[in-house]
């Protein structure tokens, strides 16, 4: 390819380990790949990271540091007949070390990844895969047991300086001013590529040094890590979960924005912040169930950006107001209780009687109407089936409205423990 075409990220590839920049929890002294490049040995291994944190590149050099033959495929393109190609290969060069690199592997479905699985087996080549997926969920159980996997982290701002300064230095010809390499530091977000393809645009509108507003020019609109539907998208929610849980507003409303820069769809925000006020605040503040249902309505009808606020809104109150999840607790040993037990029948007064013949077999018989005692309130009646024993599944906690309920519960058991000691 001739160099005008190459991107600046691929023109700044690095050729030797040591000029590697970032990921020294596996490069560093006495680490496990930097052990490994220096034996010039290489087993199977997945690389699962962000983009642009130097998987393919580092994948290459161990393949080189081991005096390794080096065959990779896409995933993307890719099918089991270049897969069955690329093994053909290494079979015809027996006695050499062949490295076959899986770039995306998690694109290659089950029946692709067999393909080549009995020839990893074998020995017939070693298997570098490449994949911005958790493996544990995108590659098969057994090409995963056979290969080590190790995390990438995205690049820390001084790496990707490093980076920049390298390339303005030995490629671009132009110097970075401090606000632009700030500028750049941040839009990278831990993409070295991202941050090496906005440099070489910058620089073409720069006729000198590369200044913050070539950059702003350069970058467009980016967006920060975010894969709608992988695991930072679940880390994300989940963290924006925990802050509300953990009644922390500041740190609630910066994963909400994180993930609506992202490209989340904020309807799905609002339908977990609507699972948030039931999960979490429950009784112990029941305006926040219906405060999550209106930021949900708002959104609909003003849609993004006006609509953002009041997502907004939602999470700051959730995390605000005191926490019971009492709800949840009830809910669910009730839901355990009932899928263990018999379907008891329901008694014949709390039955309905809509019917003439409904009333001849005495449905709803010696049901006591509450409304008509005192206080609202049939002391001693039992709403259980007759067989299935008085049962505690809500314990309200003693925290906002709830310990209002939790007072008044208590007051109606013990209305109802005098009224059956009174029939005794």
């Amino acid at each position: 390819m001739p160099r005008a075409a190459q991107p600046l990220a691929d023109r700044m590839r690095p050729r030797h380990l040591d000029d590697f920049v970032g990921q020294d929890h596996l490069l560093g002294r006495g680490r496990p790949l930097k052990q490994l490049a220096e034996r010039g040995f290489i087993y199977s291994m997945i690389f699962w990271g962000p983009p642009g944190t130097g998987k393919t590149t580092l994948a290459r050099l161990l393949a080189d540091a081991a005096g390794a033959r080096w065959r990779s495929l896409s995933a993307v393109l890719a099918g089991v007949k270049d897969v069955r190609a690329a093994i053909a290969d290494a079979e015809a060069a027996a006695g050499e070390t062949t490295v076959l690199f899986i770039d995306e592997v998690h694109r290659f479905n089950k029946a692709q990844q067999d393909a080549f699985l009995p020839h990893v087996e074998r020995g017939t080549v070693v298997f570098v895969g490449a994949t911005t997926e958790n493996p544990s969920f995108e590659v098969n159980g057994a090409l995963l047991s056979r290969s080590r996997v190790y995390v990438l982290k995205p690049l820390a701002g001084e790496d990707i300086e490093t980076l920049l300064k390298r390339a303005a230095r030995h490629d671009v010809g132009s110097d970075i001013e401090p606000e632009a390499m700030s500028l750049l530091v941040a839009l990278a977000d831990g993409d070295a590529r991202r941050a090496l393809n906005i440099l070489e645009m910058a620089a073409q509108l720069a006729s000198g040094s590369v200044q913050a507003e070539h950059v702003r020019e350069a970058s467009g609109q980016t967006y920060r890590r975010f894969d709608k539907g992988g695991d930072a998208f679940y880390d994300q929610i989940s963290a924006l979960h925990k802050a509300v849980r953990g009644s922390a507003p500041d740190a609630a409303l910066y994963w909400l924005a994180r993930m609506l820069d992202g490209g989340c769809d904020p309807l799905y925000v609002a339908r977990r912040l609507v699972r948030m006020a039931s999960e979490d605040v429950g009784n112990a503040d029941p305006r926040a169930l219906q405060l999550c249902v209106d930021a949900w309505d708002a959104y609909h009808r003003l849609g993004s950006p006006e609509g953002d606020l009041a997502l907004a809104h939602a999470v700051l109150y959730l995390a605000s107001v005191p926490k019971s999840n009492a709800i949840e607790t009830a809910f669910n040993r009730a839901m355990a209780y009932v899928r263990e037990h018999p379907s008891d029948a329901v008694p014949l007064r709390l039955r309905n009687a809509p019917t003439r013949l409904a009333k001849q077999l005495d449905h709803g018989k010696g049901y006591r109407y509450a409304h008509a005692e005192d206080g609202a309130y049939a002391a001693g009646e039992r709403y259980f089936p007759d067989e299935v024993p008085d049962l505690k599944f809500y314990e309200p906690t003693d925290h906002g409205l709830e310990s209002r309920i939790k007072a008044r519960l208590a007051d109606l058991a013990a209305r109802d423990r005098a009224a059956r000691n009174e029939r005794r």
